[in-house]
């Protein structure tokens, strides 16, 4: 393959990355897997209309550094400062797995989002809300000045981080369609590759900032106004972001209200094919919800990491997974997305696993999970993305789409309050077989027990045009041939009666 071919399959694996739905990791939300990212529209989008060119490549250049921006505010007002903010208010485990899991109990709004995109446009309708979800955090810059008791402060932080995950989903949505009119689909490829690596390594030093900032107001003790004063910039970073996105143009102005017909909504439920998938969706993210928030107050709490260390941490497994996204592409491109999903499934079984060893004086098994969780989130985030896209129909694909959606999301959310009503009733630390436990590890080995069930789910899936998986030796075979190296030919030489070849 040429050095060209071989750039355009990588830069299109990137934009495959880019639109994977993320899950939540230990830490916090990994640089480049975040809300502005997972925009990026399906590759078999049509584009609808000739564009000029002036005017789109203004716009692509003011996406790019609305999506750089982004990061920044990310960093600023994302899942780890929200933790640092749960700790200052003496959040306990519940609602911080509460606030944790609404940017997936909100993806039950998918279906609302979608009547309103299609009846007042979609950009205005991503203007509105991606804005309105970025200012959301404005109560925060005053808070611990209001006059508020604790506990009214504590309902006002989950509440403003409801109301900015409902918002973001609304945004997303509308985006989405946005993208899918303004970037033609002979450079979508190219085009977001390169704002997703660019992305990634604006959230990565804006993470850095963000962390080496906390730990030295940590250390001087003056928490109280850094967490005010990264909400200011964060929304001031915002109000940048909206006006980046009011730089870029509307290629498909109409709009066309639609009703909500909640019969087509049902329509998913009634396809065999939908329904597995729909299982596997439900299982695997309440296998993850049930753990997946208390990471970050693991690493804050029982192994006293710092802010910086963690950021780093994020760093190097969002490059690990930007790194195999590639390959993972080329596989299922191969082999299908079911028996990738099914590989991945299996093997993060391990993730959490891994994370019932370190202490604060050992820190070296996390390289394990840096290495095992970053590969195969790559492969299943973007096998996770492929999947309903094949199994969905083109006809009422949306619907099928949402309904994946918000079945995830659901379940993510009522797995992450059990947890955190577990946790809570938990000692916070305990001796079990002469080895100290801590609360939230029981979450973790509960988290890869369900894993381990939610993955077998994933041999019932069908996918059309893709060869089925249905059991671990099946597995081996289609996945083993692909990865060890072809043998020699074998020559066979002739001889003369004389000795001569």
């Amino acid at each position: 393959m040429s050095p060209a071919a071989l750039r355009r399959h990588f830069l299109r694996s990137l934009a495959s990355l880019a639109t994977s739905i993320p899950l939540f990791r230990p830490g916090s939300s990994l640089p480049g897997a975040n809300a502005p990212l997972v925009g990026a529209p399906p590759l078999d989008v049509a584009s609808v209309r000739t564009r000029s060119r002036p005017a789109l490549r203004l716009s692509l250049r003011a996406s790019v550094a609305e999506g750089m921006f982004a990061e920044v505010f990310t960093a600023c007002a994302g899942a780890t400062v929200l933790t640092a903010w749960a700790l200052a208010l003496k959040l306990g485990p519940f609602l911080v797995g509460v606030m944790a899991s609404l940017s997936f109990l909100a993806q039950f709004v998918q279906f609302p989002a979608a009547w309103l995109t299609s009846t007042f446009g979609h950009r205005r309708v991503a203007l509105t809300a991606v804005c309105l979800s970025r200012l959301a955090i404005l109560p925060l810059c005053l808070l611990p000045w209001l006059p508020l008791s604790l506990a009214g402060q504590q309902r006002l932080l989950v509440g403003i981080a409801a109301a900015s995950a409902v918002l973001g989903v609304v945004g997303n949505n509308a985006w989405v369609a946005w993208m899918g009119e303004l970037v033609p689909r002979h450079l979508r490829g190219r085009f977001f590759g390169r704002r997703t690596a660019l992305c990634t390594v604006a959230g990565t030093l804006a993470s850095l900032a963000a962390g080496v900032f906390l730990d030295r107001t940590r250390e001087l003790g003056a928490v109280g106004w850094a967490l005010p004063l990264l909400s200011a910039i964060a929304c001031i970073v915002g109000v940048i972001t909206a006006l980046l996105m009011a730089r870029q143009h509307d290629p498909a102005p109409g709009s066309s209200a639609i009703r909500l017909d909640f019969e087509s909504a049902k329509v998913p439920l009634r396809d065999p094919r939908a329904r597995r998938v729909l299982l596997y969706q439900v299982a695997w993210n309440a296998a993850i919800g049930i753990s997946a928030p208390y990471f970050a107050l693991h690493m804050l709490q029982n192994l006293k990491m710092t802010f910086v260390v963690m950021a780093l941490y994020s760093a190097v497994v969002a490059a690990v997974r930007v790194l195999l996204g590639p390959l993972w592409g080329k596989l299922i491109d191969r082999v299908g997305a079911q028996p990738v999903v099914l590989a991945c499934s299996l093997g993060l079984t391990l993730v959490p696993l891994i994370w019932l060893f370190p202490t604060e004086g050992m820190m070296w098994p996390l390289v394990f999970d840096v290495i095992l969780a970053g590969s195969l989130w790559s492969g299943h985030g973007l096998a996770v993305f492929a999947l309903p896209l094949a199994v969905a129909p083109r006809k009422g694909r949306p619907f099928y789409l949402a309904a994946f959606a918000t079945a995830g999301g659901l379940a993510y959310a009522a797995a992450s309050a059990l947890g955190g009503g577990l946790a809570s009733a938990l000692p916070a630390h305990f001796t079990l077989g002469r080895h100290e436990w801590a609360n939230f590890q029981v979450l973790f080995l509960i988290s890869a027990v369900a894993r381990f069930g939610a993955a077998f789910l994933a041999m019932r899936i069908i996918e059309p045009d893709a060869r089925p998986v249905r059991s671990l030796g099946a597995l081996v075979e289609v996945l083993w041939p692909r990865v060890r190296p072809t043998p020699a030919p074998v020559l066979v030489e002739a001889r003369t009666g004389n000795g001569e070849r």
